[in-house]
């Protein structure tokens, strides 16, 4: 699966997890994003999007280990990938086609949110 992880990067950005290399994913409380979160499983890829005035997909990250026993506060352990070689803007993300209809675009204030495999290529150029 392929999910986009929300994040202000004057809070934590990604540099931040690459410095540290692996973080517990935490501070979520939108019950659809909590969802999202405990639906991962190990190997899944996700995109790192820094909202605030970036507002543009910057960097890869795969889950590590999921730990679902709190249903309400999944403890979703991420490691860092790679930069994006060029970060994809909120307004490029809009105008594809691959996002109709996609909560990223609906739904703006979801921190967590799943992508199709084509999308997730699509933002991380692969």
């Amino acid at each position: 699966m392929f999910y986009l992880l929300k994040t202000e990067p004057t809070v934590y950005g990604f540099a931040d997890l690459q410095k540290e290399q692996s973080t517990i994913w935490d501070g979520v409380t939108n019950p659809v994003a909590v969802k999202n979160l405990r639906g991962m499983s190990k190997g899944d890829k996700l995109v790192i999007y820094h909202t605030g005035d970036q507002k543009s997909a910057v960097g890869t990250a795969t889950v590590e280990s999921v730990d679902a026993a709190d249903p309400k506060v999944p403890k979703v352990r991420i490691k860092a990938g790679k930069l994006i070689s060029h970060p994809v803007t909120l307004a490029e993300i809009k105008t594809s086609e691959l996002f109709e209809g996609s909560a990223l675009v609906r739904q703006g204030r979801l921190s967590v949110v799943p992508l199709s495999k084509e999308q997730y290529e699509w933002l991380t150029g692969r």
